[in-house]
């Protein structure tokens, strides 16, 4: 599936992963099971998870945690795919 698809089905997509001051670290088993179930994940990085990281630079560090692919950051939110 190209990003473009990728792009339009996450549209419509609500958040359901959110990194907050824990990090990253905090997040990576429950976004595995949440991308073996469904292949296509929004994630929510909040003010406290950001800590002077870009929010692109904490996306693509954790879709390469959970062996997934970075498909676009808009904001404070990124879609995972795998």
């Amino acid at each position: 599936m190209d990003t473009q698809e990728l792009k339009k089905r996450a549209h419509d997509l609500d958040v359901t992963v959110w990194v907050g001051k824990s990090g990253v670290d905090a997040v990576v088993d429950e976004l595995n099971d949440q991308l073996a179930n469904e292949n296509l994940v929004k994630v929510k990085f909040l003010r406290a998870a950001r800590a002077g990281d870009s929010t692109e630079s904490k996306a693509q560090s954790l879709a390469e945690e959970v062996n997934g692919t970075l498909v676009e950051t808009r904001g404070h939110t990124a879609v995972i795919h795998r």
